[in-house]
């Protein structure tokens, strides 16, 4: 199995399914879990040096964060239905969310300081937009980005239909050379629907000293330390994904292979 893939496993004490932090990446930035609770079930984590943006994937949760209550926040039953509830907590801020119903929740964080307040992102904060054409077309939300305060974190979900390609053409945010590019770690959380289906993705360099073409089931994480990072999502399955990046910079410039960067000027 490619080191880049992380396939979730059976739920543990905390309800965790997967877990990617900077050790088990062998990277700076990014943590990254997924967590399935029961109803009544409480799950708590911060309080150090990082940022994070809890997000409601299904379930319906009561989050606190230092002396912030958010109440009874989500309710999606399914990731492919629109955009969710995320919550976003500073560094140095201690938090904990009750299930109110099954829940699943994705833990995302990065480093970043203490001086912004803990706040709500309800679905109506989030910035929804549709990239690219034909085959091409993928519907963005952005939950957390670069104009949106926060230290480090970057947080997007990306819906791809079936048969279309997303995160294409293929293009890297691997160097820290602004105004070119940014260098940003980047997790993709992907889930499937129906969940028996598949996608394929591809994480390559210009050398091609990287070069995987992994096989995406229901519940995986991608890692993209470097490189470029298409996705292709079978024909009859619709596919979701999670994105998270962070970086020295919290500004997303990328640069696209220059191979295929002619798809960019046909499509204008």
């Amino acid at each position: 199995m490619s080191d880049l893939l992380v396939r979730p496993h059976a739920p543990d004490e905390a309800g965790r399914l997967l877990e990617v932090t900077p050790q088990s990446a062998g990277w700076t930035y990014i943590g990254f879990a997924v967590h399935r609770l029961a109803a009544g079930a409480t799950l708590s984590g911060g309080g150090d040096g990082r940022e994070h943006c809890l997000v409601l994937l299904t379930g319906r949760a009561t989050v606190t964060a230092g002396d912030h209550r958010f109440a009874a926040i989500g309710g999606r039953s399914s990731v492919f239905e629109g955009a969710g509830h995320s919550v976003y907590v500073p560094g140095g801020t201690g938090w904990t969310i009750v299930a109110e119903t099954p829940l699943e929740l994705a833990v995302c964080s990065a480093p970043g300081g203490g001086d912004l307040p803990p706040r709500l992102i309800a679905p109506e904060d989030v910035g929804q937009e549709t990239r690219g054409q034909g085959t091409n077309t993928r519907y963005v939300r952005n939950i957390l980005p670069d104009d949106a305060p926060a230290h480090s974190l970057l947080v997007v979900e990306v819906v791809t239909p079936g048969g279309n390609w997303s995160s294409y053409p293929p293009h890297k945010h691997d160097r820290d050379a602004p105004p070119q590019e940014t260098l940003l770690e980047e997790t993709y959380y992907h889930r499937l629907d129906p969940p028996q289906g598949y996608a394929v993705q591809r994480v390559y360099t210009d050398d091609l000293d990287l070069d995987e073409t992994i096989t995406v089931r229901d519940g995986d994480c991608v890692l993209v330390p470097r490189g470029y990072h298409p996705v292709g999502a079978a024909h009859g399955y619709e596919l979701f994904y999670l994105n998270v990046m962070a970086g020295p910079r919290r500004k997303w410039i990328f640069a696209n292979d220059p191979a295929h960067a002619w798809i960019v000027e046909a499509q204008k």
